[in-house]
C-alpha cells in the first residue's frame, strides 16, 4: 500500500522487454514493492546506483510506458511499513485509468491541471474527493462530462509543482491514473446491485436504487 507522497524523482536508466531500470538513491531490499509513477513494481535485482523492476505484460498494456524513456524523470515512492505516519490517501498502485492533459492554466498563487479521460474513469472522478496521477495524490476539483469533454481539474500548489514532476508536465502527456479505492467500491456495489457491471451508471439508476430503500 501507498500513500501518494513521493519520496524522489528518480530517473530511469533504460527499458527493454519487461525490464525497468531505475536510477535512485533508495536502498530497497529484494522483493520490495515500489510505485512507479504510481504504477507498483517489484525490485528484482540491484545495480551501481538503482534497482531493476519486472513489469507484467497487463501492466504495460495498462500504463503510460512512454514515459519510461531513457533519462526520463519519475515519481519513485516505497510500500508504506508498519507505523509509518499516513498522509495523501490510500493508494494500491494498481492503474485503472489513463488521462492526457490538455489544458493547463497558471495563476498566481496555484496552477490549474484539466485532465481528459474516458467516462468509465470520471464516474470516479468526485469533486473534492482523491485521485492518483503518476503517483501523486491529489484532489479533484471538479468533473466534467459533456458531448465536447470528458476529463477532470486538479489545482496543483507551488509545492508541489516545485516538487513533482508536475512543474514540468506540458499539454498532451498522458499520465497513470488510479481512482480512490472507496469510491471505486462503492461504485462497484452499486453497479452489481442494479445488475449494470458493465455500463457507467446514470442518475436514474441511482434514483432507482434510492426507491428501492
Amino acid at each position: 500500500m501507498f500513500s501518494g507522497l513521493v519520496r524522489e524523482i528518480a530517473r530511469v536508466k533504460s527499458f527493454t522487454n519487461n525490464t525497468l531500470e531505475i536510477y535512485t538513491d533508495y536502498q530497497a531490499k529484494l522483493g520490495d514493492s515500489i510505485a512507479i509513477n504510481g504504477a507498483c513494481l517489484t525490485a528484482i535485482a540491484f545495480f551501481q546506483g538503482g534497482l531493476t523492476m519486472e513489469l507484467s505484460n497487463h501492466t504495460k498494456q495498462h500504463i503510460a510506458i512512454e514515459n519510461f524513456t531513457p533519462n526520463a524523470k519519475v515519481h519513485l515512492e516505497p510500500a508504506l511499513s508498519l507505523g509509518d505516519r499516513f498522509d495523501g490517501h490510500i493508494v494500491q498502485g494498481h492503474i485503472d485509468g489513463i488521462g492526457t492533459i490538455n489544458h493547463i492554466t497558471h495563476n498566481a498563487d496555484s496552477s490549474d491541471f484539466f485532465i481528459q479521460t474516458d467516462e468509465v474513469m470520471l464516474e470516479l472522478m468526485i469533486p473534492k474527493g482523491s485521485v492518483c496521477v503518476d503517483g501523486i495524490s491529489l484532489t479533484i476539483v471538479d468533473s466534467v462530462a459533456t458531448s465536447n469533454t470528458k476529463g477532470f481539474k486538479l489545482t496543483i500548489i507551488p509545492h508541489t509543482l516545485k516538487n513533482t514532476l508536475f512543474g514540468e508536465y506540458q499539454i498532451g502527456r498522458r499520465v497513470n491514473l488510479e481512482s480512490d479505492i472507496i469510491t471505486r467500491s462503492v461504485v462497484s456495489t452499486l453497479r452489481n446491485m442494479s445488475g449494470n457491471s458493465k455500463n457507467a451508471l446514470s442518475w436514474r439508476d441511482i434514483d432507482m436504487m434510492n426507491l428501492n430503500y
